[in-house]
C-alpha cells in the first residue's frame, strides 16, 4: 500500500500543506480544505484562497497498528510502533483527516482542542515531505 504523491503535485499544493490555506467558493462561500476542482455545495469552479487558523477539535480518531500504514510511514512506525490519525473539525468548519502527534491515544477524548503544526511526514523520491499534523492545544 502507498500514499504516493508525485513531486509536481506535492509542490503545487504547498499552500494547503504548509500554510493551512483553504479554497473559498466565490459563488457560495463554502470552504474546501483541501481545495477541490469544484465546490461540493454548489458545483462552481472558482475559488479564492482563505487562511485557516489551524485550530480545531478532535471529532474522532483511530490508532493504526504497526504495518497498517502506507509504506512511506515505515520509518515512523519502526520508531513509534503506532500512528494516531484523527478527523479534526477545524474552527472554520471543514473536517479533515490528519495525523495526531505528541499524544497518548489513551488520553484522547472526542472534543479535545487541537492545533496544527507543520511537521516532517516522510521521505519520498529523496525529498523530505512536510505537512500538517495536529497536537493538543
Amino acid at each position: 500500500m502507498s500514499s504516493y504523491i508525485s513531486l509536481p503535485i506535492y509542490q503545487t499544493s504547498t499552500g494547503q500543506r504548509l500554510r493551512m490555506e483553504a479554497g473559498r467558493c466565490t459563488a457560495c462561500g463554502t470552504l474546501a480544505y483541501p481545495q477541490r476542482p469544484v465546490c461540493a455545495s454548489c458545483g462552481a469552479d472558482s475559488f479564492e484562497t482563505a487562511a485557516l487558523s489551524g485550530e480545531g477539535t478532535l471529532y474522532t480518531f483511530t490508532v493504526i497498528a504497526r504495518g497498517g500504514a502506507p509504506a512511506e510511514f515505515d520509518d515512523q512506525q519502526t520508531m513509534t510502533g503506532t500512528i494516531v490519525v484523527g478527523v479534526v473539525a477545524l474552527a472554520e468548519g471543514p473536517r479533515i483527516i490528519a495525523q495526531l502527534a505528541d499524544v497518548d491515544p489513551a488520553d484522547l477524548e472526542i472534543g479535545t482542542p487541537l492545533k496544527a503544526e507543520i511537521r516532517r511526514l516522510y521521505d519520498q523520491e529523496g525529498i523530505v515531505r512536510y505537512g500538517t499534523k495536529f497536537v493538543p492545544a
